[in-house]
């Protein structure tokens, strides 16, 4: 739902700033908030996590792998995948990534829908649904013994998060919040998702962004698309709160790049049409403010 902020109930704290936004080709190294493209793929640090969650080392052109590893590329890089860490988990489903972070010994709180209810919105159907939490380590990424200690999962719903996840020092969701029923609660869990971070905290989502228009987009539907006025919007709210972002709206200049991929799926994957609609996948790097408890 839609609304126009009344400037007299405008917080006397927020501060109005522009959001920092690049044109230049999106990197792995030293990512901002960017989309996923052809030559991220090619890079070594994809690669490398490639390895990492036990895929073949080759390039793989496929969005749902660059969004593992742009997140496990800004936790690395952030200083959040290490001893005496703490990570909140959202829509965790059977991704490898929270073995990932659990080997390098940070401590992780899984969270996921209710049984019954991932099964009502047919994740469970999908094989998209871990139903134990061993399942979350199938790979044998992490030795058994420290996934146990470093990992606890609980039933968390995205929409509602439990006023106890408090503290932790960053939290991330793959391809997740896109869900939630429209964007507007997309956007708003994005927000909620920073009053689990303790002051200088690091929030990484990816989701789903329309290329195609800013305007005519899919919204109040089991899967939504955003568009670049939905997150200039949540920036220019983030930064008048004191939160860093930087935007980098770059699609890519390769090959791969130009290619929209429709049923049945190839193997280039960064781009997809879905209805009238072209997606990919974009990331989020959020760095709460220092000040904010």
């Amino acid at each position: 739902m839609r609304g126009i902020m009344n400037e007299q109930k405008t917080p006397t704290t927020t501060i109005k700033r522009q959001p920092i936004i690049i044109n230049k080709e999106p990197s792995l190294t030293n990512p901002v908030s960017q989309m996923a493209t052809e030559d991220q793929c090619r890079s070594d640090a994809f690669v490398y996590w490639c390895k990492e969650i036990r895929l073949p080392h080759e390039p793989i052109f496929h969005r749902k792998l660059w969004e593992y590893a742009y997140i496990l590329q800004c936790l690395s890089e952030t200083g959040m995948m290490s001893p005496g860490k703490r990570g909140l988990a959202f829509g965790v489903g059977k991704e490898p990534l929270v073995a990932v972070m659990a080997a390098r010994g940070s401590e992780i709180v899984a969270t996921d829908l209710d049984p019954d209810e991932a099964t009502k919105q047919g994740w469970a159907g999908t094989g998209q649904y871990a139903p134990t939490l061993e399942a979350l380590n199938d790979r044998g990424i992490c030795p058994t013994e420290r996934f146990n200690a470093k990992v606890s999962y609980r039933v968390v719903d995205m929409n509602s998060i439990d006023a106890d996840l408090v503290g932790f020092d960053f939290v991330y969701s793959s391809c997740a919040l896109e869900h939630l029923g429209s964007i507007a609660m997309g956007l708003r869990f994005i927000k909620n998702s920073l009053n689990c971070l303790r002051p200088g905290g690091i929030a990484v989502h990816t989701t789903e962004f329309n290329v195609f228009s800013n305007d005519a987009t899919i919204d109040n539907q089991q899967t939504v698309l955003f568009r670049r006025q939905d997150i200039d919007g949540l920036a220019k709210e983030l930064l008048g709160q004191g939160h860093s972002l930087v935007l980098n709206y770059n699609t890519g200049s390769g090959t791969f790049d130009r290619h929209i991929d429709v049923p049945p799926w190839t193997g280039i994957h960064l781009k997809l049409q879905l209805e009238q609609y072209v997606t990919t996948s974009l990331g989020l790097l959020i760095k709460k403010s220092s000040k904010i408890k």
